[in-house]
């Protein structure tokens, strides 16, 4: 088993049996069931979160309110799907993309992400994958796929780990990254290998808990975050959604509406 220190952590471990724990008494649905408010869930969604750890969740030292998990305009790729080769798209296309940041270290107890919404739990995988942007966080931990199986086995496939081709939308700016079997990692030696296409899969989750102290194939120095879009889920691309984590309290929007009164 091959063990990266990016992945194999605490705050791995945290991330998954805490917040995961929480996204799943949410209530996934499949193709036959309706989303939150109603939605068809025809298609595949990423649903951002934020996990800040408490004191008793992370052996007595808390995360902090150093994260966040956003769909932002202008953030991705043309959401269209036409190629932009360095060229702006359309004035009208949104160029939705996910941002997924941790402003501080990789010990924090805390982690930004979204959960795959759409997919039916049992039923397996068969390609998974995303683009990132060039400049941005692709560490051997983050951003990764956090995988839950049917029988209560969990694998990571990171980033760094995966074959990376230019992005054919911005093969300039954009990099793609697909898993094989041989890149998808147990989170315990004893559990049986991941296959593609075979191994039923429960739930699946995008996680970002690297901060700005972790390198990785594109930022040397450490940037603490990732913009990824086109998230790949059984050949189906997710290339825009919406939700921002945490939003925006209203101390802090006081803050500003006093600072704009001065």
């Amino acid at each position: 088993m091959k063990l990266h220190t990016g992945i194999v952590t605490v705050i791995s471990a945290l991330c998954f049996s805490v917040c995961c724990a929480q996204l799943a008494a949410a209530g996934p649905w499949d193709n036959d069931d309706r989303g939150p408010g109603g939605r068809d869930a025809n298609m595949l969604m990423a649903q951002p979160f934020v996990f800040v750890g408490t004191a008793q969740e992370c052996g007595g030292t808390p995360g902090s309110r150093i994260v966040t998990s956003a769909w932002l305009g202008g953030m991705g790729l043309p959401d269209d799907g036409t190629s932009t080769n360095g060229t702006p798209s359309s004035a009208s296309d949104p160029h939705l993309g996910l941002l997924l940041n941790k402003n501080g270290p990789t010990t924090d107890c805390s982690a930004a992400g979204a959960t795959i919404r759409g997919f039916r739990p049992g039923a397996p995988v068969s390609e998974l994958g995303f683009d990132y942007r060039n400049g941005t966080h692709c560490g051997a931990g983050a951003p990764r796929f956090n995988i839950t199986t049917t029988a209560g086995f969990t694998y990571f496939a990171g980033c760094g780990d995966g074959t990376q081709t230019p992005a054919p939308q911005d093969p300039t700016q954009w990099t793609r990254v697909r898993f094989s079997n041989a890149q998808i990692f147990p989170a315990a030696p004893t559990n049986p290998p991941f296959l593609l296409g075979t191994t039923q899969v429960r739930s699946l989750d995008i996680v970002y808990d690297e901060g700005t102290d972790t390198a990785g194939t594109s930022d040397p120095q450490g940037v603490g975050l990732a913009a990824i879009d086109n998230i790949d889920v059984n050949g189906k691309l997710i290339t825009a959604g919406k939700g921002i984590v945490p939003k925006t309290d209203n101390k802090l929007r006081r803050a500003r509406e006093d600072a704009d009164l001065d």
